[in-house]
């Protein structure tokens, strides 16, 4: 009988954005490079664009790195079969050194199907279930606790930081009156249905969710997103061959403006895309999550 973390790693499907953008990115590497190295996978998942590269270059060696243990233990599955080629690590990338240059970086920001339709983890306001949201279920602390621990004027400045969400002081208000009425929130449902509250009643039932953003906002609180991504940002370079190319896919544009202006104004890259890539229609329409993807790839320069 599988335990609990089994069952859930064994579930852990999940299908890589843009894989056909990336496929035909590492095409634009020096033929020399192309025929071995190191890949530097920093945002593994399922292993779905590693397993892609595995079997396309054969010399190719890959360190996938990964915090969410359910989805190491998903890539560990998936790509067995590559034996002593793959290595995963289970850090966060913004930790993480290299023990060899590498010709290929690729870091996918989004969060995952799985981990959104996991109720348990606490990520969809579509699915009732603890008010969690870590990437890593066992370090740091949760949302609810986030929520609990924060001024009024603290949690209003993370939903309009981070979400960029125009009711955030009302949002912010409504939540913590709700924690002095009734305690801490219990549920991703609870705390849905507040924030929809603090919406006007016609704008509550459109095509985005009240919730989207406010959620969104305390989820990159949680998990300190935009902090770690301004560290990959500032050392991924340095992992990288002359030659060597980074590869960001972004989901917001919070995420998107940082890789922007990191590619136009940091001396050791060059872009290879002056506009990002974006998922074509077929693709959306098999994998709706890959709507607000963008894919931008800069260079490592030769000194």
């Amino acid at each position: 009988m599988q335990n609990p973390s089994q069952s859930k790693s064994l579930n852990f499907l999940h299908l890589p954005v843009m894989a056909h953008r990336v496929l035909e990115s590492i095409k634009n590497l020096p033929t020399d490079l192309l025929h071995g190295g190191l890949m530097i996978d920093a945002t593994l998942g399922a292993g779905g664009h590693s397993a892609l590269l595995l079997e396309s270059y054969p010399n190719l060696k890959v360190i996938g790195i990964d915090q969410d243990p359910f989805a190491r233990a998903a890539a560990a599955k998936r790509l067995a079969h590559f034996g002593s080629r793959v290595k995963i690590l289970g850090t966060n990338f913004a930790n993480f050194i290299p023990p060899d240059k590498a010709i290929f970086v690729l870091a996918d920001l989004g969060i995952s199907s799985p981990q959104l339709d996991n109720a348990n983890r606490g990520f969809s306001f579509r699915l009732d279930g603890p008010l969690d949201m870590r990437m890593n279920p066992n370090e740091g602390i949760t949302a609810g606790e986030l929520i609990a621990k924060l001024e009024e004027a603290e949690l209003a400045n993370i939903i309009y930081v981070n979400g960029e969400e125009k009711y955030s002081r009302k949002i912010a208000k409504r939540i913590k009156k709700d924690l002095l009425k009734y305690g801490p929130y219990q549920s991703t449902s609870t705390l849905a249905y507040a924030i929809a509250g603090c919406y006007p009643p016609k704008l509550r039932y459109g095509r985005i969710h009240p919730a989207t953003r406010t959620f969104q906002a305390l989820r990159i609180a949680v998990n300190n997103e935009l902090e770690v991504l301004d560290r990959l940002l500032a050392q991924a370079p340095s992992w990288l061959q002359a030659g060597g190319l980074l590869n960001i896919i972004s989901f917001h544009s919070l995420e998107d403006r940082r890789v922007k202006y990191t590619f136009l104004n940091d001396d050791r890259l060059e872009r290879v895309t002056r506009k990002p890539f974006q998922a074509e229609l077929s693709e959306i329409t098999r994998n709706p999550r890959s709507r607000s993807a963008k894919y931008r790839i800069a260079r490592r320069k030769p000194f």
